[in-house]
């Protein structure tokens, strides 16, 4: 799946198929399923290209990754200490792994979009302002996982994860032993993969919600194309 340089109004157009009610497109339902399909495929791809971009996550606050939360009382300390630094580039690099990973997605995704049958697509155009989201996650949530998690652990190790990590448990003093937790119970390669998976469906959720709230803002050429009068 390309990534395709997208203007913002035309990637709000990409999810707007879903903002047509079942009814309207019961009778072609086999062209209605082609077109939503070809719409959450363009949707994915503005999502990656959005997040998979240099600070795709760091410089976005909804998606941002944070230190996991048996690490909070050690990133509190480091920052009353004058050591914040290390906090901000542990972050940084967690941040930075997971738009290397999420490119990833595209296989997984492309997929999922493939296998979705023309009852699938008319559950997603009738359901909830997040159903496409919802759909994505029961049908591909294991696989993306399985698919991004040895690539976050390449892009950490490149990204300088662990060195980050262990930098500033240093600069813990101890603390985070004194919680109850240990460098090996906390596994960064798991948390990132997660946060990225996270991000990644926030962000077509947020498209999707969008579209259904406000479809006539995406322009309508589109949505005649596919369901104006024949």
């Amino acid at each position: 799946m390309k990534h395709l340089p997208l203007r913002p109004m035309r990637i709000f157009a990409l999810l707007a198929l879903l903002a047509i009610g079942a009814p309207a497109i019961a009778a072609d339902a086999p062209q209605a399923a082609a077109g939503i399909k070809e719409t959450l495929s363009r949707s994915v791809e503005a999502a990656i290209a959005q997040l998979g971009k240099p600070d795709g996550f760091l410089a976005d606050k909804a998606v941002r990754i944070a230190v996991p939360k048996p690490l909070e009382p050690v990133a509190k300390t480091a920052r009353r200490l004058g050591q914040g630094q290390y906090v901000d580039q542990l972050e940084t690099a967690m941040n930075h792994a997971a738009e290397q990973a999420v490119p990833a997605a595209a296989e997984i995704f492309g997929e999922a979009i493939r296998a979705m049958s023309v009852q699938d697509a008319l559950g997603i155009v009738g359901g909830s302002k997040d159903a496409a989201t919802a759909y994505f996650r029961r049908s591909s949530g294991e696989a993306l996982r399985a698919k991004m998690l040895p690539l976050v652990a390449q892009a950490t190790d490149s990204a300088g994860v662990t060195k980050a990590y262990k930098q500033l448990t240093d600069k813990g003093g101890g603390k985070l032993a004194a919680l109850g937790a240990s460098r090996e119970s906390l596994d960064l390669d798991r948390y990132v993969t997660d946060k990225a998976l996270d991000g990644l469906f926030h962000t077509i959720a947020e498209q999707e919600a969008q579209i259904r709230d406000n479809p006539v803002a995406t322009g309508s050429a589109l949505l005649q194309s596919l369901f104006g009068p024949r």
